[in-house]
């Protein structure tokens, strides 16, 4: 584990300082955090060590104010390959359910992380790769990307939330398509899809990332924690309620110290704190 790695958990939760990190390496640097799924050697298959080190990260991650957005990436020229099939040859069905029960709670925490978070993908999101890219409020894909709901490839159905986020990013007959026929999406299909919010060349991919993520910590955090609460239970809820909800966030954003000095440079005509970050 490196030094970074080593003082992010130590400063955020001694309990956790002396763990070290097998499936990941997380990076912290000026408010955003960078997390790589780091087991290049199988393609960055995810494995229930993966899976339990992005929960408490994830929860480590929720617990420090300091941290205003995050990066999901993968080791090497690849983001994940998928479930690990090599840690599955004789498991049983019980033991399955156990182990994506678990793996439900650590995927709850991420999608309902209160920070952006945006997965920058090179390479292969295969299986369970592409379920976790899909829980990230953004996409950003290499130009060489490819998708793939791969599943029925192996006898298996689609897991890491797939039959929740799928459906809501490309609509239900699309999202049948990719599940019953397990095909390949390229990086340009992503994008008209709407998987992928935007594609780069390989060596743009992270920076661009990245460049999102610094401009998104100049956000109001209150703000951006209500919008993006708000937009997930939007596929939930009847209008009234989402009415109710935007009345209650609004209630609660409008008295941020972030609004007041907002509004301070919009009177005085000065330029915002937060802006996206123009594409090169």
């Amino acid at each position: 584990m490196d030094t970074a790695t080593h003082n992010f958990l130590g400063n955020i939760d001694m309990t956790l300082a002396a763990m070290p990190l097998e499936a990941l390496e997380v990076v912290v640097d000026d408010g955003v955090a960078t997390i790589t799924l780091a087991r290049p050697a199988s393609r960055n298959a995810i494995n229930p060590t993966m899976r339990e080190e992005l929960g408490a990260v994830t929860r480590l991650i929720q617990q420090d104010p300091s941290i205003k957005a995050v990066v999901l990436t993968g080791a090497g020229e690849t983001f994940s390959a998928g479930g690990d099939l090599n840690g599955m040859s004789d498991i049983d069905a019980a033991t399955m359910r156990q182990r994506l029960t678990a793996a439900h709670a650590y995927l709850t925490e991420l999608v309902n992380l209160d920070r952006p978070v945006i997965a920058a993908v090179d390479g292969v999101a295969f299986g369970a790769g592409f379920s976790l890219a899909l829980t990230a409020d953004i996409v950003v894909a290499s130009t060489r990307a490819r998708f793939c709901m791969a599943f029925m490839r192996v006898g298996l159905v689609p897991d890491y939330g797939a039959f929740y986020t799928l459906p809501r990013v490309v609509g239900l007959q699309r999202a049948k398509e990719l599940i019953y026929s397990a095909r390949e999406v390229s990086a340009e299909e992503a994008l008209s899809l709407g998987i992928a919010l935007e594609i780069h060349p390989p060596q743009a991919v992270l920076p661009r990332a990245l460049a999102i993520a610094h401009s998104m910590k100049h956000a109001s955090a209150t703000a951006f924690g209500l919008a993006k609460r708000a937009l997930n239970q939007s596929y939930e809820s009847s209008l009234q309620t989402m009415l109710n909800l935007e009345a209650a966030a609004q209630s609660v954003a409008i008295v941020t110290p972030e609004y007041t000095a907002a509004r301070a440079r919009f009177a005085a005509k000065q330029k915002p704190v937060y802006e996206w970050p123009k594409r090169e």
